[in-house]
């Protein structure tokens, strides 16, 4: 049966006609031979690239300028399709000296020709008080990743970094917060690139954390290479902050107030010559909201005939607080080595309270009523989580372009903490006749060694190679209480008290190569290895270690300077996170069970993708892909129901128990479209539609099971008016799907905002509206085993109304085409320079 499957929903045969196809386009004779010129631009005095620099090649026979290009983020750049001729090639950045070849033949007996390095420095005139802006695309398709660029995102202005990832492309969040990258949960979350142990306890609350406006822009890294940790088989999600370069002081304030949500930010920067420190702090509150919920379910007990009916019926008060706080540095000495080191504190919890009205209903076989049982429940939980993050990076550049050596230690302690009461009372009755109340404190720290040396032997081809080392220990302890009617009072129960200690340890390398085929295929090829050893302290348990092969590779094909074809595959690993295997069983609802597993084995990824990317003459672009993955040692959340279940030495009847299972096999086959367009000069239109259809196959009760289609459409249209006002709308429709157990509700989310620019565009004022047209969006969920089959209802409150205001100081900030802050110093320049 495994094999059909295989074959069946895994099928490399159309990968492999494309590889085919590409080889045979190689191999096609061209009429005429083409050239691509290849370079660099750095900023002289400081030795950095300058992204979004200006390369122009100018035909000497006519003077004109017959093609160019911008700088990416390392300062390359590659003009294909130049014949041979006599040109010049000029190098420009907006507050820096131009620099220039003047004269320079191309010849056509090679593919690629390297033109060097341009080394610009700030023009002379000191600029104060300037700000330039301009249009970078909101979304870029990049051969390895897709940018979300946040700067002219308006709909999430006074929002989270939860608000801006629902544009992103590929991605999606559900209503709790729950994020998807291509129909996978199972993201490797960065903040600037590194990791932090303040993902690894609740995601929804970390990311509420984040204000939107604290965000440059957003990594989307479906298969990822060799060099990126092998964790997180849905692909690598990287949230790059704001950092201004400018010379001097400046700096951002940001303050945003609604009817759900609050928060505000302010960011200060100095920078003097080659050191520079940044600092932020970031607040936020979601105000206190109510949230009516029911549930219906029905139970069979196959031994006696009976039936029971449970029917759950109140509402639970909600509401949310956090902040964030860093400070960090950068300094290059002697233009070679640069040092940069960050320290970060962050804090959120979240809280809630509810009332509950019961009824347990039993009937026999021939539907005579044997009881009826009417109580209410009380009940208040509490989490939270603090974490400190520290990191300490070494960049050592050499004399060829591009060789560099990186080092790079960082940190966290994350300290989680948990706690519930509930209490149930019989109708009528003045004392409680059960409850429960646990505390549950803990740790999870993590410290990671990294080492990567990259070493371009020619412009065509590079060498990446590099070792890490990362340790993790968690620990976890439950303090439980068991309510005592004949003693009206709690008493510690030790039999459910527990702790618990988890020591992951993993060791990798990898080597990786970047090279062309037949100067028409670029290809990126890399292996990464990871050795696991994992320990616990739960008496008789032991978890073998384990090594990964992680190989991964990249093949692609440029039509033209606008246009490129991918194919790209990868294998991932998903490690349980901490509250997949912490143990603490939450019975804030007795009836209701949710719990962690520590015997928790790694998920297991493999992915195929085929990409089709093109920008658009008149702007905007479109990024078609179709996805092909098969996952081994699924990890899925299970329920499972039990007329009675043991818990030390107290018995907990009609429960439903939903904890994390490998479940099997999973095989996904998806379409994924994304595109931006602008209509006219004033409107600009951007969308995403995904579909993907999963098939499962598993040994637990549900066996083999197709769950559908799953479809999500988000579209978002901009307008731009006289006087620096914008206007935007979101929209944002998910709909019904099929999980393991059950069914998953639609929704759909919509939001319209304006901003207008004043102060000489210093400041900003937001105004937006989110599902304005109504309070609450409903959501009906279904959940069915053997025996059991239940249905829960809830109102979520999501209509708000929100001002924001930001304001810009300092006396230079620069923004260029990519909408991002640049270093713009004002000191002696000299021109640039060229060497054949």
């Amino acid at each position: 049966m495994k094999s059909v499957m295989t074959s069946r929903y895994y099928n490399p045969l159309p990968y492999l006609l494309l590889i085919q196809l590409l080889f045979s386009v190689a191999a096609y004779p061209q009429s005429k031979k083409t050239i691509t010129l290849t370079g660099k631009v750095i900023d002289k005095s400081s030795d950095l690239p300058l992204e979004f620099a200006t390369v122009s090649v100018i035909d000497l026979k006519t003077g004109k300028t017959i093609t160019g290009t911008v700088t990416d983020a390392k300062g390359a750049f590659g003009i294909p399709g130049i014949t041979s001729g006599s040109y010049r090639i000029n190098a420009g950045y907006i507050g820096y000296k131009d620099s220039a070849i003047d004269s320079i033949y191309i010849k056509g007996n090679r593919s690629t020709v390297s033109v060097g390095t341009f080394y610009l420095l700030p023009s002379t005139t000191s600029l104060q008080n300037v700000v330039v802006t301009g249009d970078r695309p909101v979304i870029e398709n990049k051969i390895d990743k897709i940018v979300y660029n946040t700067s002219n995102d308006i709909t999430s202005m006074g929002g989270q970094a939860m608000d801006v990832l629902k544009k992103v492309p590929q991605v999606t969040v559900d209503l709790d917060g729950n994020v998807e990258l291509q129909g996978n949960s199972n993201i490797r979350f960065l903040i600037d690139g590194k990791p932090s142990s303040v993902f690894g306890s609740d995601l929804a609350e970390a990311l509420a954390s984040i204000p939107a406006s604290q965000i440059k822009s957003i990594e989307v890294i479906t298969n990822p290479g060799a060099k990126y940790d092998s964790q997180g088989t849905g692909g690598i999600i990287n949230i790059i902050l704001k950092e201004n370069n400018a010379q001097g002081v400046n700096g951002s304030i940001n303050l945003a107030a609604g009817t759900r949500l609050e928060n505000g930010s302010a960011n200060f920067n100095f920078r003097r010559s080659d050191f520079g420190l940044h600092a932020f702090f970031s607040g936020h509150a979601r105000l206190k909201s109510q949230v009516p919920n029911s549930q219906t379910r029905t139970t069979l007990d196959t031994t006696s005939g009976s039936v029971t009916y449970l029917s759950q019926n109140g509402s639970s008060d909600y509401w949310r607080h956090g902040f964030r706080s860093g400070l960090g540095f950068d300094w290059t000495l002697a233009r070679k080595n640069i040092f940069t080191g960050s320290f970060g504190y962050s804090h959120y919890g979240r809280n809630g309270s509810g009332i509950t009205d019961l009824e347990e209903m039993e009937k026999d076989f021939l539907s005579d009523t044997i009881s009826d049982i009417q109580s209410i429940r009380e009940s208040e939980n509490k989490r939270s989580y603090r974490s400190l993050d520290w990191d300490l990076n070494y960049k050592r550049k050499f004399g060829k372009d591009g060789q560099e050596l990186d080092i790079l230690y960082s940190a966290s302690d994350g300290r989680p903490d948990g706690n519930y009461i509930q209490t149930q009372t019989y109708l009528g009755e003045p004392i409680p006749y059960t409850g429960s109340a646990s505390s549950n404190p803990g740790s999870n720290r993590e410290t990671d060694l990294s080492v990567d040396y990259t070493h371009p032997f020619s412009d065509d081809f590079l060498l990446e190679t590099g070792i890490k080392g990362e340790n993790q220990d968690i620990y976890s302890k439950a303090d439980v209480s068991i309510f005592k009617s004949e003693d009206n009072m709690f008493v510690h129960d030790p039999l459910q008290s527990y702790s618990l200690n988890y020591k992951m340890r993993i060791y990798a390398g990898y080597i990786s190569f970047a090279f062309p085929l037949f100067h028409y295929l670029k290809i990126k090829a890399g292996s990464r290895y990871e050795y696991t050893d994992v320990s616990i302290d739960d008496p008789g348990t032991s978890i073998p270690s384990y090594g990964t092969f992680v190989p991964s590779f990249i093949i692609s094909h440029n039509f033209s300077k606008n246009s490129s074809l991918k194919i790209s595959y990868g294998k991932r690993i998903q490690r349980p996170r901490y509250r997949q295997l912490n143990p603490f069983l939450d019975i804030s609802d007795p009836y209701n069970i949710s719990t962690g597993n520590p015997l928790l084995k790694p998920e297991i990824g493999r992915k195929i993708e085929l990409g089709f990317s093109s920008v658009f003459k008149k702007g905007g672009n479109i990024y078609i892909a179709l996805i092909e993955r098969f996952t081994s040692q699924d990890m899925k959340r299970v329920t499972e129901y039990y007329p009675t279940y043991m818990v030390g030495d107290t018995t907990y009847t009609n429960v439903a128990v939903t904890n994390y299972q490998n479940v099997g096999h999973e095989y996904n086959t998806g379409l994924s479209v994304s595109a931006s367009f602008p209509l006219t000069q004033q409107l600009n239109l951007r969308g995403t539609l995904m579909m993907f259809h999963r098939y499962m196959t598993s040994d637990l009760s549900f066996g083999n099971k197709s769950t559908g289609l799953r479809t999500r459409l988000h579209m978002n249209a901009t307008y731009r008016l006289p006087e620096d006002l914008v206007l935007e709308a979101f929209g944002f429709y998910s709909a019904p799907s099929h999980s393991i157990q059950g069914k998953i509700p639609q929704f759909f989310i919509y939001t319209l905002a304006f901003r207008k620019l004043f102060w000489d565009k210093k400041a900003s004022i937001g105004v937006t509206a989110t599902n304005f047209l109504s309070q609450y969006i409903k959501q009906v969920s279904t959940i069915s085993s053997e025996g059991y089959r239940a249905q829960n209802e809830r109102q979520l409150p999501f209509r708000s109304f929100g001002i924001s205001l930001s304001y810009k100081f300092g006396k230079l900030e620069f923004k260029n085409n990519g909408q991002q802050d640049n270093e713009f110093p004002a000191n002696e320049s000299s021109g640039g320079s060229y060497s054949p």
